[in-house]
């Protein structure tokens, strides 16, 4: 049997002194006051059973990551509908890429860059009553935790230097794939992606996907089939134009975050979550990246 906190205390002690650690977003002016030093490994493994080291117990803002949650939530409300509106391929470009949306008439690459979540979004706003608290009320709901909130400051700061999201919403709406206005979608957005969760919650968020469709409280909120269709997702989209390296690396369905953050998982076995804020050039964690490459070489799990 594997003895985890062994595995991610010794590469935890591996990488916490190394001296490249990346470059702290700054785009989003509230990311750029995170510490670079800050680094925390959580592993919640699907007999119930929790590991953890570093500062795993640290919030921070989960940006992209939440990509994943929004998506779950609107593919149970369009199951395979949601398709005629964002593709399933990786893009091959920065998350914030423009170009491809004029090539492909106003459809997405895929939900996970930046033009496909916010489609996502619309549709969550369309659905939802009250699409801000419903989203924190199901976020929390899946996580097992009602203390998870947004932090304004960070919505407020990607809100004022959000530009390029601005673009992207109304190039989607001159193609007709934005129903809602794009002040009401993109306000969504920004809080969506300023969830502040730490790396636990993180881990008990996407317990599901491990999970076959079942959160923490073992209450299912999508189909073993979405379940599928999201962990490939994941695998062939969740790093951005490093998606590939992701997968010859680490092997494992997962998402970064600007913020640091990343999060994968191993269906019918476990959930890993690893946050050291700087990132490399193609915007993921620099350390988390090589921590969970790592993990999966010690411990001969990937899906592959």
């Amino acid at each position: 049997m594997t003895d985890f906190q062994n595995v991610i205390n010794t590469i935890y002690n591996n990488l916490k002194s190394a001296t490249d650690k990346g470059i702290v977003a700054d785009y989003i002016p509230e990311l750029a006051k995170q510490k670079k030093e800050s680094f925390g490994i959580y592993l919640k493994h699907i007999n119930g059973n929790n590991y953890h080291v570093g500062d795993w117990d640290k919030p921070f803002s989960i940006q992209s990551i939440s990509k994943v949650l929004a998506l779950s939530k609107a593919i149970a409300f369009e199951d395979k509908k949601i398709w005629e509106r964002v593709d399933v391929e990786p893009s091959g470009d920065p998350f914030n890429h423009l170009s491809l949306l004029e090539h492909e008439n106003g459809i997405p690459r895929n939900p996970l860059i930046n033009a496909g979540a916010i489609v996502v979004a619309d549709i969550l706003v369309s659905r939802l009553n009250n699409p801000k608290q419903d989203f924190l009320n199901y976020v929390r709901d899946i996580s097992g935790d009602q203390t998870i909130n947004y932090n304004l400051k960070v919505a407020k700061s990607e809100k004022l230097t959000g530009y390029n999201n601005y673009a992207a919403a109304n190039l989607l709406k001159a193609y007709n794939n934005l129903n809602n206005d794009v002040e009401v979608v993109l306000d969504f957005y920004f809080h969506q992606c300023a969830l502040e969760m730490n790396c636990s919650q993180i881990a008990n968020a996407f317990y599901m996907f491990s999970n076959r469709g079942k959160c923490i409280n073992n209450v299912a909120h999508i189909t073993l089939s979405q379940v599928k269709r999201i962990n490939a997702i994941m695998l062939t989209c969740g790093f951005y134009d490093e998606a590939g390296e992701f997968a010859f690396e680490v092997g494992l369905p997962g998402k970064s975050g600007v913020g640091g953050g990343i999060v994968a998982l191993l269906p019918d076995d476990f959930v890993i979550v690893t946050w050291s804020p700087g990132l490399n050039p193609k915007g993921n964690s620099l350390i988390g990246m090589q921590a969970l490459e790592q993990f999966t070489t010690k411990t001969n799990r990937s899906i592959f």
